[in-house]
């Protein structure tokens, strides 16, 4: 039986709670074959971060992902030791000795393939592997750089590797009880999903739920590889997400409300009414590796356009720079940033097939009154982008509304 876990930040944060993550661990390791991937020690990627910071203002991607892997590698060879300390054979990697090979781009690699052969050597030998998170390596031997995998890399590392070995069990350890209706620390009656479906996760994650990143859910998806996110701290059940089946159509349709306030609107106004205006604004975040969302074109009189799109506020400056230039060139009269916006969604498999979810949500908002600046929509989500300093108010609305603390 292999097993693949995964402990984020604040679970490996001091050497007391590597030590207790060792135990457990340890004890997990008595019947079976054992994987672990760490994330970086509590806050010491941001703190990374500042120190690049303080040396120049825009730090170069390669460096960056050089920088920021240590921190995983430093937390992997503690967990390492600390499993040898109480008897249990343990042997860290990075990701690159992990085999995992990405595509040469920086800051947000995905990974192409995972040669093996390590970790299943390693496994034959006895040894708890433990695996840096959140990094991997180009395929070029001869010069290959690391690299790493954005944000919550290390839960796309877990999943990843739990495919590539066909693993049993791929569990996510975290500081919450499991996938929640909504942010607990914003509605206290959200209540912890028992099990969710990979697309309803994938939702969640894509707009603004944390406990799970949204490419190690599309991962699963894609290899049916079953998760649960489960507390590092407590020895309850946790949230099983899996393929959906008929049994989950028997509950509230809405499954739970998203929130995202690290959002930073663009609207390039008065754009030429034209063929290829489009092509050309969002070739230029595109090819600066950012991604956009909430997009939205209005046509005015005078034919032009205005055309709105959001991005992460991490990616603030890589889009600022990269459409400054796209805005003189198509000659639209200005470029309008808003940075005191956020998203809400609603998420829901049952959503598809029964109606009126959207009538709920914008009157639910509306009754706070708060207004939206423009709503996105898939098959199960609906997304209204609102005004920051509205967004506790507006997910407390939408979660009594939808009736989610009786799920």
């Amino acid at each position: 039986m292999i097993v693949v876990q995964k402990y984020g930040g604040s679970s490996v944060a001091t050497t007391e709670k590597i030590a207790a993550i060792a135990k457990r661990v340890a004890a997990r390791a008595k019947d079976a074959q054992v994987v672990v991937v760490v994330s970086a020690m509590g806050d010491t990627t941001d703190e990374l971060i500042s120190m690049a910071k303080a040396l120049c203002d825009m730090p170069d991607d390669r460096e960056m992902d050089k920088l920021l892997a240590t921190g995983e590698q430093v937390s992997s060879a503690l967990l390492a030791m600390a499993l040898q300390e109480m008897g249990a054979p343990a042997c860290s990697l990075t990701g690159g000795q992990a085999g995992i090979i990405t595509e040469h781009v920086q800051a947000k690699a995905r990974i192409l393939k995972i040669d093996g052969k390590r970790l299943k050597d390693e496994l034959n030998k006895g040894n708890v592997v433990v695996v840096a998170g959140f990094q991997g390596i180009t395929e070029n031997a001869s010069w290959a750089d690391i690299t790493t995998l954005g944000r919550g890399g290390s839960d796309t590392t877990a999943v990843a590797l739990a495919a590539a070995l066909k693993a049993d069990c791929c569990e996510i350890y975290t500081d919450v009880d499991g996938v929640f209706t909504a942010d607990p620390r914003i509605v206290p009656n959200a209540v912890k999903l028992d099990t969710i479906s990979y697309e309803e996760m994938l939702e969640m994650a894509g707009q603004g739920a944390r406990v799970m990143h949204s490419r190690a859910v599309e991962l699963g998806q894609i290899y049916n590889v079953e998760i649960v996110v489960a507390n590092s701290a407590k020895d309850v059940p946790g949230t099983l997400i899996k393929k959906e089946d008929p049994e989950m159509e028997v509950r509230n349709p809405v499954r739970g409300i998203a929130h995202d306030t690290d959002v930073t609107r663009f609207t390039v106004v008065a754009v030429p009414d034209q063929p290829g205006m489009a092509a050309k604004i969002f070739h230029a975040p595109a090819g600066a590796n950012v991604n956009v969302d909430v997009i939205v074109q209005n046509v005015s009189a005078d034919g032009c356009a205005d055309v709105s799109f959001t991005v992460a506020d991490a990616d603030f400056e890589k889009a600022k720079r990269a459409i400054d230039p796209v805005v003189t060139e198509l000659r639209a009269r200005e470029l309008l940033i808003d940075q005191n916006v956020a998203k809400v969604s609603i998420v829901g498999s049952g959503m598809r097939s029964n109606p009126g979810y959207a009538d709920t949500m914008f009157g639910a908002l509306a009754a706070e009154g708060i207004n939206i600046l423009s709503i996105t929509t898939s098959e199960i989500r609906i997304t209204c982008l609102i005004e920051r300093d509205k967004v506790k108010q507006a997910v407390r609305a939408l979660h009594k509304a939808f009736e989610l603390e009786k799920v």
